[in-house]
């Protein structure tokens, strides 16, 4: 079991919510436009990773991976974030926060599940209520940045409209999304092409409320030893 602790912005007031999480859930290939999907596809095929056996695809992966940290380590130099929206599940309803299905993408080749067990899984220290936003999800803004040449370039950029409705992920989430569980909600195609880079940073934005869920993150790489 992992506890989390999260900043609620609930009505102009701020309060905190501490989380035990107990099922953590990665759901894949979420694209709602299915040319955006095999687009999604074809680009981690470019890098070796194999075509999923159904699409979305529900990996259980050990909750000890979730993280609030800054900074944490990972093997190689080979690993990347993903910018998503993540829903979880309390005894006071569910919420929406921020997360990163940091992947190792030279595992990924290797097997899609196996690689996702293999990375820390970042998420943010804020949420919100998701009968909130439930209503104007598909409005949100996702995006996320890579640091490259000492530069920042925009990594993602898009709406939540491109991923299938959250509301339909939650249904169909194996076992149900019941009080201790987790969810991420899938990513949206890099701009560029998937590649690794140690720091990351993304944000959900708001625009009907005027706010963001934030969460910035970096890697070290621990030596690959034979």
């Amino acid at each position: 079991m992992t506890q989390l602790s999260f900043d609620l912005q609930l009505e102009n007031r701020l309060s905190r919510l501490e989380v035990s999480i107990e099922r953590l859930v990665i759901a894949g290939w979420t694209g709602r436009n299915a040319q955006a999907v095999q687009h999604h596809i074809d680009e981690l095929a470019a890098i070796g990773v194999p075509a999923p056996s159904s699409v979305p695809v529900y990996y259980r992966v050990a909750e000890s991976l979730l993280t609030q940290k800054s900074q944490f380590q990972v093997l190689g130099s080979g690993s990347s974030g993903e910018a998503e929206p993540v829903i979880f599940a309390t005894e006071a309803g569910l919420w929406l926060t921020l997360g990163s299905d940091h992947t190792d993408r030279e595992a990924e080749r290797a097997g899609v599940a196996l690689s996702k067990q293999l990375c820390a899984k970042p998420v943010a220290r804020e949420a919100w209520r998701w009968d909130e936003v439930s209503a104007r999800a598909d409005a949100l803004q996702l995006r996320s940045w890579i640091r490259e040449n000492d530069q920042e370039l925009a990594y993602q950029q898009g709406l939540l409209a491109a991923i299938r409705p959250l509301a339909s992920l939650i249904e169909h989430c194996p076992g149900g999304l019941t009080p201790g569980t987790m969810m991420f909600c899938g990513t949206l195609s890099a701009i560029g092409g998937v590649r690794a880079c140690p720091n990351f940073r993304c944000e959900l934005h708001d625009p009907v409320a005027g706010r963001s869920l934030n969460l910035l993150y970096q890697t070290d790489s621990l030596p690959i030893v034979s």
